[in-house]
């Protein structure tokens, strides 16, 4: 399996995608991590230990306890391997939204030309009667 396919499993969890979220402030405890993911520590610390087999978060010891943080450098690669695929759909939505504008611009001169049909009951002899 390839580098980038491991990433997208990794993330690919949303427990593991929630724990990110909540390093994304800083270094923390498990507990604090517990209280904010709502899991038993069991389940918080087998998830923070793919994460960091995975190179996605550090540990650093802290007397007995021990802080967890992101570590840039995967997020980076994985930024950089997403680059190229966003300058490919930015320049696609581009094409889109010149095409989109190019419509609405046709439309526009469009109904300047042709005035709309009226309709029948406007300019019938019977407008604004009743008929019998």
């Amino acid at each position: 399996m390839s580098y980038m396919a491991d990433v997208f499993e990794i993330l690919g969890d949303s427990t593991r995608r929630r724990l990110v979220e909540a390093l994304r402030t800083g270094e923390r405890f498990v507990g604090e991590l517990v209280e904010i993911m709502d899991i038993s520590q069991p389940g918080v610390s087998r998830q923070l230990a793919i994460l960091e087999e995975a190179r996605f978060v550090r540990v650093r010891p802290d007397g007995r306890r021990r802080l967890y943080a992101l570590r840039p450098e995967p997020f980076r690669e994985l930024d950089d391997w997403t680059r190229r695929y966003r300058d490919l759909w930015e320049a696609r939505l581009d094409r889109f939204a010149a095409e989109l504008d190019r419509r609405k611009d046709a439309r526009a001169k469009d109904k300047g030309r042709r005035p709309s049909a009226p309709r029948p009951s406007e300019h019938s002899k019977y407008a604004g009667r009743i008929r019998p």
